[in-house]
């Protein structure tokens, strides 16, 4: 099947996404507001902020702009920490994350479009940035908090949704890692290699990848955890299990590419949306046995 025969899956991972963050991001908002305003207004501020700076730069259309804004908030609200400081929350990893994207894609564009293989002059679509955050959000969220909870997973854990930040960090660790490999693989990777037989193929391919993109996208991984280990004032550990889940995810993310994305069974988006969802549940599972 074609990628336009497979737009179902994109609209489908926007169905996931968006209105599960918004919901967050809304619920957040309110109780903040009547508690600590500060936290709301600079959640909503910089989050909105971030957007209008994505659409200018022409590194996301509209839709995918607000898209983005109302992840980064839901994401901002469930991983304040205190004493309350805007950069102390996954706002630095989106930031991280978006950053190394922005760079990254615009590297050696010019050979990108010669391959045919360069992203749009328009920026990402909604549906790409639901793919890449997506997971992150869904896992941080005020509803799968809740979830955890009342099933008493982690209940020992110092601070119960932890291991959810180290889910959400690891989902972002993967996202940023994916785009790196890709776009770096293509300038400078040389001939890649199907990562199921090793057979060499053109640049671009789904499913093959090159050394010097791995190694990329390995480095992005751990600039990514490392900023939101930070951020969130984690330990090695957390480090650790976000950024192995992240180069773990990068992998899958490969495997799939080469094998239902080759078949026709699933487009880009939700090969992404998969991809980052298996890097949550590395990294969850790795909490839960540290623990």
């Amino acid at each position: 099947m074609t990628q336009r025969e497979l737009a179902w899956q994109s609209k489908l991972v926007l169905l996931a996404v968006v209105p599960m963050a918004a919901a967050s991001a809304a619920l957040e908002g309110q109780w903040w507001a009547e508690h600590q305003s500060a936290v709301t207004i600079w959640t909503v501020g910089l989050s909105v902020l971030l957007g209008l700076v994505t659409w200018e730069l022409r590194a996301a259309t509209p839709a995918a702009a607000a898209t983005g804004a109302t992840i980064t908030a839901s994401l901002m609200f469930t991983t304040v920490v205190f004493p309350y400081q805007p950069w102390h929350t996954a706002l630095t990893p989106v930031l991280a994350v978006s950053l190394l994207a922005f760079a990254a894609t615009r590297l050696g564009r010019a050979k990108k479009e010669r391959l045919g293989t360069a992203e749009r002059r328009t920026g990402r679509s909604a549906a790409q940035v639901a793919a890449n955050l997506g997971v992150a959000a869904l896992a941080t969220s005020e509803f799968a908090q809740s979830w955890i909870a009342d099933r008493g997973w982690f209940a020992h854990a110092a601070r119960a949704p932890a291991p959810l930040f180290t889910a959400a960090l690891a989902a972002m660790a993967e996202a940023a890692a994916d785009t790196v490999s890709s776009e770096i693989g293509q300038v400078f990777g040389g001939r890649p290699r199907m990562i199921t037989n090793l057979q060499a193929v053109e640049p671009g391919r789904d499913g093959a990848v090159s050394l010097t993109g791995t190694v990329a996208g390995g480095v992005a991984a751990g600039i990514v955890a490392g900023a939101g280990t930070l951020a969130l004032r984690g330990d090695a550990r957390v480090f650790a299990a976000s950024c192995g889940a992240g180069v773990f995810g990068l992998l899958f993310d490969s495997l799939l590419g080469a094998t239902l994305e080759q078949c026709g069974w699933l487009n880009n988006d939700a090969v992404n949306f998969l991809s980052t969802a298996t890097a949550a549940a590395v990294a969850l599972a790795l909490e839960a046995l540290r623990r």
